[in-house]
């Protein structure tokens, strides 16, 4: 009887019967571990050809005699540069995986958004966030890795304060490039600058506005390690020109996408599942010892009261 006077009182169509009939504006797959990768857009990047990239220095830079001369005759010093014997190679590492996708699926369900192409996208973003991480913490090229332990400076209170950001520069002081830092570092370093009336500018850079010191701006990395409430400040200067650290990549892949980046259609099996191989080939190179410094033991949990 209560369902009957239930019926009695609709007078209109309703909103779950009238849904069957709306079409839904859909999205295409969102995935909230993608991030906008500045590193890789800051790096410049130098094509190896066959897949290896020796580094060669100079043996001893103060062995090089030169001289101002005088208005006398005296005699020019000889010289000559000599090279170390054996260069380090850096080769280049693979992030790869197989995509697989039935055939079923991408024949009828690939309207408005195409199966196989949406599946191709998120790995493609997947690996590349995995290319920004091997950047910084790889332990044969890595950023962090490649820091040499006069490069190394500690915090002198555990936050970042614009003193120590100073004592960075100090260790990168030709032509830095950008501070590399985690979310938390940059909020940390922005409440010491506060806490002393010192507020960072800012710049705009890709679009974005980022906070900067010393018109060096600090440039956020998830990838960059937070342990126990501490993490790194990484500066360093970039580009092969200025002797600074530079991104290797393998050109004219088969199936390039992107520099690098490889997809390439692998068959289908018995299964009728399609597979897709993607690839992307990278390494990274610090060209001179002061062409990077980190700042350790920084700590992101500290707070002050402000009195206003």
């Amino acid at each position: 009887m209560a369902d009957q006077k239930q019926l009695r009182k609709q007078t209109a169509l309703g909103d779950v019967a009238a849904r069957q009939l709306a079409i839904a504006t859909r999205t295409v797959p969102q995935l909230i571990t993608i991030s906008p990768r500045w590193l890789t857009h800051l790096l410049n990047w130098i094509p190896v050809e066959s897949g290896v990239y020796r580094l060669n220095k100079v043996k001893d830079a103060s062995a090089v005699e030169v001289d101002c001369s005088s208005r006398d005759e005296r005699e020019l010093p000889q010289t000559f540069v000599d090279y170390i014997e054996n260069p380090r190679e850096y080769n280049l590492s693979a992030v790869t995986t197989v995509v697989d996708v039935h055939t079923r699926v991408s024949d009828l369900y690939s309207k408005p958004y195409n199966q196989i192409s949406e599946q191709l996208r998120l790995t493609i973003e997947t690996i590349k966030e995995r290319q920004e991480s091997e950047l910084i913490n790889n332990k044969e090229y890595g950023l962090l890795n490649s820091v040499v332990p006069s490069q190394i400076i500690k915090t002198r209170t555990g936050a970042p304060t614009p003193d120590d950001l100073d004592e960075l520069i100090t260790k990168v002081w030709k032509e830095p490039g950008f501070f590399l830092l985690h979310p938390q570092a940059i909020a940390a370093f922005g409440r010491e600058c506060t806490r002393r009336g010192v507020p960072p500018p800012t710049v705009s850079l890709f679009g974005s506005q980022f906070l900067t010191w010393r018109g060096i701006p600090l440039i956020p990395s998830d990838k960059v390690p937070v342990e126990k409430g501490k993490s790194k400040i990484i500066l360093l200067r970039t580009g092969e020109s200025r002797q600074g650290v530079v991104g290797l990549f393998q050109p004219g892949l088969p199936g390039e996408q992107s520099p690098g980046l490889s997809v390439r259609f692998m068959g289908i099996n018995d299964r009728a599942i399609a597979s897709y191989l993607i690839s992307l080939y990278c390494s990274l190179a610090v060209l001179v010892d002061d062409a990077i410094a980190v700042l350790d033991n920084v700590e992101i949990g500290k707070y002050h009261e402000y009195k206003y």
